[in-house]
This record gives structure tokens, sequence and C-alpha cells, in this order.
């Protein structure tokens, strides 16, 4: 293992392995979250993955390909989604809150009047 094309071929057989994992866990991560495939498919198409695993996975990418595609954006969307929601949720109060939370101030007396209006623009801004 001296020679400079040892080490080249050694890398491309070391990208290919890993790709098939990453691939392999793809389809195993996509039969445990699809929803509409039975469990006896599931169980089916893993014991074909672990005896056939190349074959398995060719004729899954091909068979399954464009649902497995579609899932993972609805994922990601929903994840999006999530995310939106969540940080419009952290990200501030509804204006008609800081309205009430100035006006309380005001009332116990910890702002005045000029820093009212001021605090009321900015919620309503």
């Amino acid at each position: 293992m001296d020679s400079f094309w040892d080490w080249f071929w050694l890398m491309v057989w070391w990208f290919f392995f890993v790709m098939y994992l990453v691939i392999l866990f793809q389809i195993i991560g996509d039969l445990f979250r699809d929803r509409h495939l039975s469990g006896w498919w599931k169980a089916l198409w893993l014991v074909a993955l672990v005896f056939l695993p190349f074959l398995t996975a060719l004729v899954y990418l091909i068979a399954r390909g464009r649902g497995m595609a579609e899932r993972h954006a609805e994922r990601l969307e929903r994840a999006r989604a999530d995310t939106d929601a969540y940080i419009r949720d952290v990200a501030g109060a509804s204006p008609a809150s800081q309205i009430s939370d100035a006006k309380a101030l005001l009332d116990a007396g910890a702002i005045d009047e000029r820093e009212f209006a001021a605090l009321k623009a900015k919620a309503l801004a």
C-alpha cells in the first residue's frame, strides 16, 4: 500500500462504501417513517436489505424513490412550519398585549404619559 494508485483506489472504495451506508440509512429511515406501509411490508423490505442489500436498495430507490422524496419534502415543510410558529410565539407579544403591559406600567406609576405614548406607538408600528 505504498503507491499513489493504491491509496487512490482505497479512497474511491471508501467513498462508495460510505455512500452505500448513507443510502441504506435513508431507506431504513424512510421505511419506518412511512405510515401507509404495513408492518409486514416493512419487515419484508428489511429482510431483503439484509440478504440482498445492493439489489434491494436499487429496487427500493426505483420503486419507491418518488414517494421517498415526497415524504422527505413533507417532513422538511412540517419542520419549517413548526420552527416558524415557534419563532412567532417566542419573538414577541401581540400589539394589544404590549399596550396593555404598558398601560399597567403607567397605572403603577413606573412610567409617565410620554413613555406610555412612545411604547404604544412602538407597539402599533
